[in-house]
């Protein structure tokens, strides 16, 4: 069967999906990756077939506008998705996140490649479309043809959990209030295709899970679990990575491709740094080049570096402390490794952190509460008290007995077959040129 893959021009986003690619193509199916022009290098790096789709969303503009408005921080009311199932929220506090979010977040990361992903779906005829969980252009795409169409869910799901809680309190709203900004966006997409808007389109035919149940919310949406599998671009790793350390090793990663493309710092770099520095602990510190530059002279326990992967690097570790992103936190996971989180409340982070500590296999605090002494003190718990070690075995052990996304493929095939419909609605897949099916 032919497969597309739909992601928003981020390249954190991409890296999800590569794995799961890649068991798709050893199983003889056709898959392409789609996206911005500014991905086509990153996709063919990953020995992925690219498809440069409309023009590049400039996620970089989007962010440092929106941290302008927000007074010089990305935190606020509007981007504070971190209780997305809070029975105390309000019909205005829900309304006003959707409001600001549509327009100023995830319609201008699809509407660049929105029409240009149509187009090449019409002229490939993809039977199976698979889609980042911000790419809701993947799904009118399917929608076009009539193919099949799963949403790839690296993140805890705030996104359709947040819905269903501006489902419920609509309900409560006169008929005229009920204003639905998610709708209002995507149904004029939908009528050019011929199609209309559902739930579906927020959250897939169905749902590829890549985190694990005790992490996870409970999904309304049918839901196939498959294990996180780490993919890193291109880089050699460094020599020193396989040598055992002589002291417990403490990894760091710095900010994230969030952060990052922000004007200010918000995680705690200095702050950990000094923490690490009075411990007797060996410690790996991955940094931007402006991060470094600040610190200065930093002690002869702290290894500094710009990149290393995670994947290679915590099988050493004994604890990994960062801003509390997927791909950190599932490779520490899948490593079995403790964490210590520094997360601000936007996007997933937050419920991330929360669920960790919930499973006993981390801490956390606000990146901007975070001091030296807290730091240290969550620290040498986390090395200290055996529990959080056993915690995260357990956490491990449930992601090694997931489904791999080789194991899956057989799944989607089913599911395809089951899905997809021709231009005329009736649900008789074509004949496939590869696979099992």
């Amino acid at each position: 069967m032919r497969v597309l893959f739909a992601t928003i021009g981020e390249p954190s986003h991409l890296d999800p999906q590569v794995p799961l690619a890649w068991a798709l193509i050893s199983a003889g199916h056709e898959v392409r990756v789609a996206s911005g022009p500014a991905m086509t290098d990153l996709i063919a790096a990953a020995g992925l077939p690219p498809v440069a789709v409309g023009e590049d969303h400039g996620m970089d503009e989007l962010l440092r506008a929106a941290e302008s408005e927000a007074g010089g921080s990305i935190e606020n009311e509007i981007a504070d998705w971190s209780h997305p199932f809070d029975e105390s929220l309000t019909w205005p506090e829900v309304l006003i996140k959707y409001q600001a979010s549509v327009p100023y977040g995830l319609q201008p990361y699809n509407d660049p490649i929105l029409e240009g992903l149509v187009d090449f779906a019409r002229q490939w005829k993809p039977d199976l479309v698979i889609w980042d969980p911000l790419t809701y252009a993947g799904a009118v795409a399917a929608e076009a043809v009539g193919a099949a169409h799963a949403r790839l869910l690296w993140s805890v799901d705030i996104y359709s959990t947040m819905y269903r809680t501006w489902q419920r309190l609509s309900m409560e709203q006169p008929p005229e209030e009920r204003h639905d900004p998610l709708r209002d966006w995507l149904t004029p997409a939908l009528q050019e295709v011929g199609a209309e808007f559902s739930e579906e389109i927020l959250t897939g035919q169905w749902t590829i899970d890549l985190v694990p149940d005790s992490l996870q919310f409970e999904l309304e949406t049918p839901r196939l679990p498959v294990r996180y599998v780490p993919f890193h671009t291109r880089r050699p790793a460094p020599s020193w990575i396989h040598e055992q350390p002589v002291r417990p090793r403490v990894a760091l990663s710095g900010r994230g491709s969030l952060d990052a493309k922000l004007n200010s710092s918000i995680f705690p770099v200095k702050a950990t740094i000094e923490a690490l520095a009075e411990m007797d602990v060996e410690v790996v510190a991955v940094l931007s080049e402006d991060e470094r530059e600040q610190l200065g002279t930093v002690p002869e326990n702290i290894r500094l570096v710009d990149f290393v992967p995670f994947h290679m690097l915590l099988p050493t570790c004994s604890v990994l402390i960062h801003h509390g992103g997927f791909g950190a936190a599932s490779t520490a996971a899948l490593n079995g490794v403790p964490q210590l989180l520094l997360p601000i409340r936007h996007a997933d982070a937050w419920v991330r952190a929360e669920h960790l500590a919930q499973a006993g296999a981390g801490l956390f605090h606000h990146a901007l509460e975070a001091d030296t002494g807290t730091i240290r003190k969550s620290l040498t718990r986390l090395l200290e008290e055996r529990s959080f070690r056993e915690k995260a075995w357990d956490l491990q052990q449930q992601m090694v007995m997931t489904a791999t996304p080789n194991d899956i493929v057989a799944d989607l095939e089913r599911l395809t077959h089951r899905h997809r419909r021709d231009s005329d609605g009736a649900n008789t897949p074509r004949t496939w040129t590869g696979g099992r099916a």
